[in-house]
């Protein structure tokens, strides 16, 4: 029970539980283990679900959904799988946001309601070798010459790059000089371009079953009008997008947390020591409590800094104390989860083995642990 849920977020609940539960749940642990990217399941959950765009308006193609419906989608995906939850988190909060957000009229139209469909994907590149946390340090660079942009450079660590599916990238690049300081803009860089090669990254520790790709960029042309925004407003529309994109990574750790929880739960009720379910025992029954009170305080948290978002006030702060909390929260759930599993928790066999690789990913991706702390507290001290 939640506050600010109505009936129609439970209804959506239970849309894409349905889903996850019957039709992900059964298949997902063998493309895990295969690290392999399930690009029809994906294209089913499209079609069935309706999840992907659902917060764009109806006449770009999405459901026209509010915040809130659109996290409680990744949440559930999340409590049963991250690789499926991360997929559509990053082509709704990272690809189809900032045009959405930033886009011109002819853009939306263009590229907006193939990708509300689960058949087409959008990336956002901002990730290189030293770029990430210090957004400045960006190498590739983008030169406009004869009404086209001329891109060159490389991206890593892409969700959503690299697959059949993949359509193409946001690109952030460096575009000049302005007033003697560095000007980055944002572009759209479709796939296939000539000079445009993908490589799916591999040996990963978590979300095995996600896209994700390293980009290679070689004097990629593409025409003027795909500059997203205006020029020189790269860096402001990434970081504004990312703003969006860690409620949804916020909504990955409450799911995750969720699932871990579940599942100890119930082995903590079926497995006996001392004559009695280990449930019974305090040890256990306190574990699962403290998680139970981790996990409600992440969601109360994550779903405030929604309806903030919804009523269009600034919730930048929030997101990234949603994000950082559940997160964090999502760790210590999953690791309690795995110790009340014992010995059982540590074979891949056993998908809380997975649920504790996955969560891994949560304290770094779209803003680490320390750079959301640096971010609070600047706001905390009024900076």
């Amino acid at each position: 029970m939640n506050a600010l849920l109505k009936e129609h977020h439970n209804e959506w609940r239970q849309k894409v539980r349905n889903f996850a539960e019957q039709k992900i749940k059964p298949v997902i642990g063998e493309f895990d283990r295969k690290s392999v990217f399930p690009s029809h399941l994906i294209e089913q959950m499209g079609e069935e679900t309706g999840v992907f765009g659902m917060y764009i308006p109806k006449h770009y193609g999405g459901l026209g959904t509010d915040t809130l419906s659109y996290i409680i989608a990744v949440e559930e995906l999340a409590r049963v799988d991250s690789s499926m939850a991360a997929t559509l988190a990053a082509h709704n909060s990272l690809g189809i946001g900032p045009v959405l957000h930033f886009g011109t009229e002819e853009q939306k139209k263009q590229w907006l309601p193939s990708w509300c469909t689960g058949k087409a994907l959008w990336a956002m590149g901002l990730t290189e070798i030293n770029a990430g946390s210090d957004a400045k340090a960006v190498e590739t660079t983008a030169e406009l010459k004869d009404g086209k942009w001329i891109i060159n450079g490389n991206k890593l660590y892409i969700t959503n790059a690299a697959s059949n599916l993949s359509k193409g990238i946001t690109v952030a690049a460096k575009t000049g000089e302005k007033d003697g300081k560095l000007e980055f803009s944002a572009i759209l860089l479709p796939y296939p371009t000539k000079g445009f090669e993908r490589k799916v990254m591999a040996d990963k520790l978590v979300w095995r079953a996600a896209d994700n790709g390293e980009l290679y960029f070689n004097n990629c042309e593409v025409p003027e009008e795909y500059l997203l925004g205006n020029r020189g407003d790269g860096l402001k529309i990434i970081l504004k997008t990312i703003d969006a994109g860690r409620l949804s990574i916020a909504a990955m750790g409450v799911g995750l947390a969720q699932g871990a929880f579940e599942m100890a739960r119930e082995y903590a009720l079926n497995r006996h020591q001392f004559g009695k379910p280990i449930a019974h025992l305090q040890a256990i029954a306190f574990k699962l409590a403290d998680m139970a009170v981790k996990i409600e305080n992440a969601r109360n948290t994550l779903y405030n800094a929604c309806w903030i978002k919804d009523q269009g006030m600034p919730f930048g702060t929030q997101s990234a104390m949603a994000k950082l909390y559940a997160s964090e929260i999502a760790r210590e759930v999953a690791d309690e989860a795995v110790q009340i599993f014992g010995g059982a928790g540590l074979m891949e066999s056993n998908p809380i083995a997975r649920f504790y690789r996955d969560q891994r990913l949560l304290q770094i991706g779209e803003g680490t642990s320390e750079i959301l702390r640096l971010v609070i507290s600047r706001n905390v001290l009024n900076e």
